[in-house]
């Protein structure tokens, strides 16, 4: 069954047509990915279901209920949460408190304090920094507290766009096996990602967005092994 489906989703900016009609669905309990070149609309897409950027056309559909006019902060507490590109964190903010604003659909005391604490557990080195201002963290710490930040809402469905952007390769490996670590415990999860090779091995479909529109769609070991795929997104 389908957590999230786009259909036909068009978005323009000014005259310009950044995404030109695309359709793509994330079923219950998968990790998709987008995958394409800098440029491709990934981004667009994603902030365009975040309801950050307006639609032209099409629909996008969550749980059931159309979310075209729903605004982000809304989306959070139906249980979809985003980790945004290049990470934005509160950077004035400690990273304790950065945590705590991720709970903020949250009512529960008690349970916000064990879900911190379980972020430091899957993370020691927020655990470690707790008291530090964001802003001071390194690119890969920052990439684990928005990381962390978003699981606060405990979301249905996890959003990560660009989450290897910027980070050493030990970081990227890291990054990717949290992203397996929360699927397991039954976050459906899309991905936007250039790093496409690290992107297919994890996911279960993918789709290949090219200026706008989607070029190729299948599940990750197949797009893995799609030639046209090697050569333009794999260096192979």
């Amino acid at each position: 069954m389908a957590l999230l489906e786009v259909k036909n989703l068009q978005v323009n900016y000014g005259v310009i047509r950044a995404i030109k009609g695309i359709s793509f669905e994330v079923n219950e309990g998968e990790i998709v990915s987008l995958i394409g070149a800098n440029g491709a609309g990934k981004t667009t897409t994603m902030q365009s279901i975040m309801g950050l950027i307006p639609i032209k056309d099409g629909t996008v559909t969550y749980d059931g209920n159309v979310i075209n006019k729903i605004p982000g902060h809304k989306l959070i507490s139906m249980g979809m949460s985003q980790v945004p590109e290049g990470r934005r964190v509160f950077q004035e903010l400690t990273v304790y408190e950065n945590l705590v604003m991720g709970a903020y659909t949250q009512k529960d005391k008690k349970k916000i304090k064990d879900d911190i604490e379980e972020i430091y557990t899957r993370f020691p080195r927020l655990g470690e920094r707790k008291n530090q201002i964001a802003g001071t963290l390194s690119g890969g710490e920052q990439q684990m507290l928005a990381m962390g930040r978003a699981m606060m809402s405990h979301p249905k469905l996890l959003m990560l766009d660009e989450p290897s952007m910027g980070l050493s390769p030990l970081l990227v490996d890291q990054v990717f096996e949290i992203i397996k670590d929360y699927h397991k415990m039954g976050t459906t999860v899309l991905l936007v990602e250039q790093n496409a090779k690290k992107a297919l091995s994890i996911s279960d479909r993918a789709y290949v967005l090219e200026t706008g529109e989607i070029t190729f769609s299948g599940k990750g070991s197949e797009l893995l092994d799609n030639e046209e795929v090697k050569k333009a997104y794999l260096g192979e």
